[in-house]
């Protein structure tokens, strides 16, 4: 009798970014790997503005997709592997999983003439094998 494969958790790769209104300011938060299903929009939770994303941006948050996944792929290897952080005190070495879930990535961009920040961070929906 074979044993199944089990099945790979499902990811959260949750993106915000503070709504453009002046008005509203509300947080807009959408999650990279629902996106394509959603054809890029995004709506904010409180005035209802829509955000249609361009086919560069969505380019470029399914390259980071994929390099989510491939970071998930790879979790093995990078649980054996640590950064060396050197500090007056001497070098320190961290994990680099733990760096990973540790860091916040942030994607700034100019949308309609204004410097806009994308907060990105990666959860599981699981917790076996994958990030945290």
């Amino acid at each position: 009798m074979c044993a199944q494969p089990t099945p790979a958790p499902q990811m959260r790769a949750n993106i915000d970014f503070v709504c453009l209104d002046e008005e509203c300011k509300a947080t807009v938060k959408f999650n990279l790997m629902e996106l394509e299903q959603k054809n890029g929009r995004v709506t904010c939770p409180d005035c209802r503005r829509e955000y249609q994303f361009d086919a560069v941006f969505l380019d470029k948050l399914k390259r980071l997709r994929q390099l989510i996944l491939a970071v998930r792929d790879a979790e093995d290897v990078l649980g054996d592997t640590n950064v060396g952080i050197t500090t007056m005190a001497g070098e320190e070495k961290i994990s680099y999983r733990l760096l990973l879930t540790r860091l916040n990535t942030i994607i700034s961009l100019d949308v309609g003439g204004r410097k806009v920040d994308f907060r990105f961070r990666v959860e599981p929906l699981l917790e076996e094998g994958s990030f945290r």
